[in-house]
C-alpha cells in the first residue's frame, strides 16, 4: 500500500531547530486517493525567537499567534490522524513525506515532535522524500523547462495551478496536482 502525507508548514523564521511551526497542512494520501485533510495554526513554543520578515511574508501578527492552539494540543491531534493510517511499530508501515522543498518541511515537523518531547518522528515516516521539485530542476537541466525561479507560486502560474501563497493548505494541494501533473507527464 503506498501511503504519502503531503505537508506544508508556515513557520517564525528558517530554522527549525530555533524557529517554530505557527500553521501546518496536511494531505493524507493512500494508493493515490485523498483520504483525509488536516489544517491548523499552532501557537509557536517561543516568542523571543519569530522573525518579522517570516510575519510578513504569510501576514500574521504576534497577537494573532498567542491565540492559536498550544503546540501539546496540536501534536496530539496530528499523531491521532497519523495513527489512523500508520502502524507506529510496523517498520514497513510509514508515509513517504512529500511536499514542496519537502525537506525543509520535514526538518520543522520533525523538530515539532522534538519540542513537543517525542522522539518518535521516524515512527511514522520514512526518508524518502516525495519532492515535484528536483523533478523541475532536471527538466531545468535539460532545457525543457526554463523559469526565473523555481518559487512553488512560480511554478504553478507557469503550469497554471492555482494557489494561494503561503498559506499551507493552498501550498499542499497545489504540490499535489503539479505531482499528478508531473507523474502523468504534463
Amino acid at each position: 500500500m503506498k501511503k504519502a502525507l503531503y505537508f506544508d508548514v508556515e513557520t517564525t523564521g528558517l530554522n527549525p531547530w530555533r524557529n517554530d511551526i505557527i500553521q501546518l497542512a496536511c494531505l493524507v494520501e493512500i494508493n493515490g486517493e485523498i483520504k483525509e485533510e488536516f489544517e491548523t495554526k499552532i501557537r509557536p513554543f517561543d516568542f523571543d525567537n519569530i522573525d518579522q520578515k517570516a510575519l510578513d511574508i504569510h501576514g500574521y501578527k504576534v497577537e494573532q499567534l498567542r491565540e492559536f492552539p498550544h503546540p501539546m494540543e496540536v501534536h496530539k491531534k496530528l499523531t491521532d490522524l497519523l495513527g489512523k493510517y500508520v502502524n507506529k511499530f510496523d517498520k514497513s508501515d510509514k508515509f513517504a513525506p512529500a511536499g514542496y522543498n519537502v525537506r525543509f518541511d520535514a526538518d520543522f515537523l520533525q523538530n515539532f515532535f522534538k519540542k513537543n518531547d517525542d522522539k518518535y518522528y521516524g515512527s511514522w515516516f520514512n526518508w524518502r522524500y516525495i519532492d515535484p521539485m528536483y523533478t523541475l530542476y532536471m527538466m531545468d537541466y535539460e532545457r525543457r523547462l526554463a523559469l526565473p525561479d523555481y518559487k512553488l507560486q512560480t511554478v504553478c502560474t507557469h503550469f497554471s495551478i492555482g494557489i494561494d501563497a503561503h498559506d499551507a493548505l493552498s501550498d499542499i494541494r497545489a504540490t499535489r496536482q503539479l505531482v499528478g501533473m508531473l507523474q502523468d507527464g504534463l
